[in-house]
């Protein structure tokens, strides 16, 4: 059985799936596959995302589809209400909408706090040493680096003062996603823990079984 992953651009579909189904696998007695489908940008995975679940889930395939997940950047969309400030206001709010639109059953959406970034900072010694000694006291909580100075700007920054060179989100992202422990994200990223959880409850209610281990 597989989950339909929606993402919103390369670093999403070159890294996440294979990361994501690392932590599942541990927990479940049979590995899932997480079919990636790539849209371009956030604006439009928002506008095609009722139509692409509702082919996806009333599809031929639909009988080993545990789910139709979406993950976006929590900075970066602009659809917001103004009056919506805070990382949980707009965080809920979009999960709701979003929801809503598609109206589908086994639809879930969820959002990176604040990019997928963060996830990176919860292993700050996996970045070369010259970037791991200038990370700030704050990536001990990396969902807490925000809308101003959100995770790939700080290591822009970071990356080009002291190495003297740009971050790249596909290629340097995807490499330290390679080494990075899911579990070290779940104990750091209560937002990361939560989809988990829930990813993890689908499969169950799917029919699969826990690992043994």
């Amino acid at each position: 059985m597989k989950y339909v992953l929606f993402v919103e651009g390369y670093t999403e579909k070159k890294a996440i799936a294979c990361f994501l189904k690392r932590w599942l696998d541990r927990r479940l007695r049979q590995p899932v596959r997480i079919q990636t489908v790539r849209f371009d940008g956030w604006a439009e995975m928002v506008k095609d995302m009722p139509r692409k679940a509702r082919l996806y889930l009333q599809g031929p395939d639909s009988r080993e589809i545990i789910a139709v997940v979406a993950l976006l950047d929590l900075y970066g969309p602009t659809f917001y209400p103004p009056h919506l400030k805070s990382a949980e206001d707009r965080y809920h709010w979009g999960v709701g909408e979003i929801t809503k639109e598609v109206a589908q059953a086994r639809f879930r959406m969820f959002f990176a706090v604040h990019e997928v970034e963060a996830w990176l900072l919860s292993k700050p010694d996996l970045f070369p040493i010259g970037v791991t000694n200038k990370f700030p006291g704050k990536v001990q909580h990396p969902e807490t680096i925000n809308f101003d100075t959100p995770p790939a700007k700080l290591l822009e920054g970071i990356y080009y003062q002291y190495l003297k060179k740009h971050y790249n989100k596909v290629v340097n992202g995807s490499e330290v996603f390679k080494s990075l422990d899911p579990n070290d994200v779940y104990q750091k990223c209560p937002h990361f823990a939560a989809m988990m959880d829930e990813l993890l409850a689908l499969a169950y209610q799917a029919g699969l079984q826990p690992s043994e281990s």
